[in-house]
């Protein structure tokens, strides 16, 4: 733990995003046209939210979210939240609906997301204050935010607020998708300043034009201080000043269901992790130990108790 971290708190902010999930697990390949038979559950997620409870799940004391939903379900969520014992800090949008996902998990439990951001677009700067980071150690933006002109000047705001109390910032690039149409030169330029950064393999190689995402992470810890790449059942790569420091194995899942959430699972360990004085390594292993746990079970978040 650095000696900024240890004067801040002990707290998590995390300023994300909240979503309705919407999971179809099928057994079968899609059937183009017609009928494909599947079990699907509504639930909250979003990636913001996802490491939120996460995090507590692994021990954070205190974490709070910030995030923008729709009127028509911000109390499921706002209570969602709550009992998984996250702070919620939501923005009600009297316009537009709480962003919706759905999450196509075929037989491996890999998943296909259809997006509809909603209201996570809208989080405005009025909608930050400079007290929610009271108490805090760290600052989590989940990269979704970045991605539009509203919410990236929110992002940027928190993060330069954090950065003038000497509260330490991770970014998690969270869609190859979406950034692919950003560009990586435009992320990496809205993401400056963060001193973590956890991307997965497929968004370390959009960054950086590599291949290997051992090379990719040590080439964007030339930019952020702590690189963290996570490589799925290959568990993570740890790299600083520009040179890998660790690999980290994943944990083995016997009978894997849903991979949705796996990289907010291993965020929210991570940074727990870190909170309580732990080193990159071991925080790393910890983040593997919740990625192992999210994929056995359906949706983002953790069972509530």
């Amino acid at each position: 733990m650095t000696d900024a971290e240890q004067a801040a708190g002990s707290g998590l902010l995390v300023v994300g995003d909240v979503v309705t999930d919407v999971v179809a697990l099928h057994g079968s390949p899609l059937a183009h046209g017609t009928d494909t038979p599947a079990r699907i559950r509504s639930v909250p997620g979003g990636a913001g939210a996802n490491v939120a409870c996460w995090a507590v799940r692994s021990g954070c004391p205190e974490v709070a979210l910030l995030a923008r939903a729709g009127a028509e379900s911000a109390d499921w969520h706002r209570d969602a939240l709550e009992r998984a014992g996250v702070r919620a800090l939501l923005a009600v949008d009297e316009e537009v609906a709480t962003a919706t996902v759905i999450s196509l998990v075929d037989a491996t439990a890999e998943r296909t997301f259809l997006t509809d951001s909603g209201a996570v677009l809208r989080l405005a700067t009025e909608d930050f204050a400079p007290s929610m980071l009271d108490g805090m150690g760290r600052l989590h933006l989940s990269g979704y935010l970045l991605f539009a002109a509203t919410s990236r000047a929110t992002a940027r705001l928190a993060l330069r607020t954090a950065r003038e109390r000497g509260v330490p910032v991770s970014v998690d690039p969270a869609s190859a998708g979406f950034l692919a149409q950003l560009g990586a030169k435009r992320f990496l330029q809205f993401a400056e300043g963060a001193e973590l950064l956890l991307p997965n393999a497929d968004e370390a190689r959009l960054l950086t034009g590599l291949p290997e995402p051992a090379e990719a992470a040590a080439e964007l810890s030339r930019a952020f201080p702590r690189v963290v790449v996570t490589l799925g059942e290959r568990g993570a790569v740890v790299a600083a000043g520009g040179v890998v420091t660790g690999r980290v194995r994943a944990r083995p899942v016997r009978d894997p269901v849903d991979s949705t959430g796996a990289g907010d699972a291993f965020t929210g360990g991570f940074l727990a992790a870190l909170l309580a004085g732990a080193d990159d390594r071991a925080a790393a292993a910890e983040g593997c130990r919740a990625g192992a746990e999210a994929v056995a079970t359906v949706g983002g978040r953790p069972p509530l108790p």
